[in-house]
């Protein structure tokens, strides 16, 4: 016990080093959260533009473009992705930029697998649906938005759930780049200590707790969704 004690001292509170998770923590967050809205606006927009070409063969030009977008992204490792927006796009960016550059990549990345979730949602919505929508006057767009969007949205929930839970793990890898997320700062500990138990289990629970959080947010609103059907 008194080991322990003194390894936990070592590892934390001398020289402040807890800071190194904390402060790693937060650039996790924020990578995630912005690269979250990132994936989004790009799946949704992606997403629209391919169901709308599957029902009505429109759009043939930004389809193809989706279609290699789609490919290229599911297709090549993300840290391989954001290894060259850093050091080859971005090559000359100033390094205080490099978390931007971070959030862009992830967002893109995770934009590929939200559209492929998106689009299945819509596609599951019966064309009757839309046929309703344009009866009452409304467009295409509006009836996209106001009658088959929060369908699908229902459906799709607890798929796009699991991507962002795997979009907060794939984040891990931005200390390829220099950045010190949450893994990075455990990394950093290890490397002042030389002792991997205590710093990488924590980061490992913060992670889990994380996701369980995440979790449970998505089991509440999927129960307040169901209800507001009744």
């Amino acid at each position: 016990m008194e080991d322990f004690k003194l390894r936990f001292i070592n590892n934390f509170i001398t020289d402040d080093r807890w800071r190194y998770i904390t402060d790693g923590l937060w650039v996790t967050l924020k990578i995630t959260f912005f690269a979250a809205l990132i994936g989004i606006a790009i799946g949704f927009v992606v997403a629209v533009i391919r169901s709308t070409h599957d029902r009505t063969g429109k759009l043939k030009f930004l389809d193809a473009l989706c279609r290699i977008y789609l490919t290229v992204i599911r297709g090549t490792p993300v840290v391989v992705q954001l290894m060259i927006m850093v050091f080859i796009i971005f090559s000359k960016a100033p390094m205080d930029l490099t978390i931007y550059v971070a959030m862009l990549a992830f967002g893109i990345n995770s934009g590929a697998y939200v559209a492929e979730i998106v689009r299945g949602g819509i596609m599951s919505v019966d064309y009757g649906q839309m046929e309703a929508g344009r009866s009452l006057g409304f467009n295409y767009g509006q009836t996209m938005w106001y009658i088959i969007a929060p369908q699908a949205f229902k459906t799709v929930l607890p798929s796009l759930a699991n991507e962002f839970i795997v979009l907060l793990k794939e984040t891990s890898v931005a200390g390829y780049i220099a950045l010190q997320d949450l893994t990075k700062g455990g990394y950093i500990i290890l490397g002042r200590t030389y002792d991997a138990f205590m710093p990488l289990i924590a980061v490992a629970i913060i992670y889990l707790v994380l996701v369980m959080g995440l979790s449970a947010c998505v089991t509440r609103l999927e129960r307040r969704l169901r209800n507001s059907d009744h």
